[in-house]
């Protein structure tokens, strides 16, 4: 049974020489965070920006192509199926993973509003209680003195 299940197991692609360039592009534009990364998901199109690098990227998924352009070169080029599926995992998990960041961080910050708003509640409730203590205790004090002189 375990050899079945090994059969449909995909193998490992193995890319070109320019695919191998052009992903290790793409991850190494993916690896730094000033880059931009865009998604028209209807439209099937991906892009990377990065300007300090002075780098574009666009995926056209569904067309299997792939646009680099810098500064001095721009090239077009459509590739296979699967190596542009495995560039769009990498970007789509890049994309993921910056938005779980964004998310956590927000909700971080959410946290830390709700703690520090609930421990101002009970601090203004503990002082109220106390001027209420304090005020039912005076009058007492008070009806003592009156009755001491």
């Amino acid at each position: 049974m375990f050899f079945a299940f090994k059969l449909f197991r995909r193998k490992p692609r193995i890319y070109s020489k320019i695919e191998n360039h052009i992903y290790g592009i793409i991850i190494e534009l993916l690896k730094v965070s000033s880059t931009d990364i865009n998604v028209d998901e209807l439209g099937g199109k991906y892009y990377l920006s990065n300007e300090e690098q002075h780098f574009k990227v666009t995926i056209l998924s569904n067309d299997y192509v792939i646009r680099l352009t810098n500064t001095r070169d721009s090239v077009a080029e459509k590739y296979d199926k699967g190596f542009v599926e495995d560039v769009l995992k990498a970007v789509k998990e890049e994309k993921h993973r910056r938005m779980e960041l964004v998310y956590d961080s927000i909700n971080n910050s959410i946290e830390k509003m709700a703690e520090r708003l609930h421990n101002t509640l009970i601090e203004s409730n503990e002082l109220e209680n106390q001027k209420v203590r304090h005020l039912q205790s005076e009058p007492e004090f008070a009806e003592d003195k009156k009755a001491n002189t």
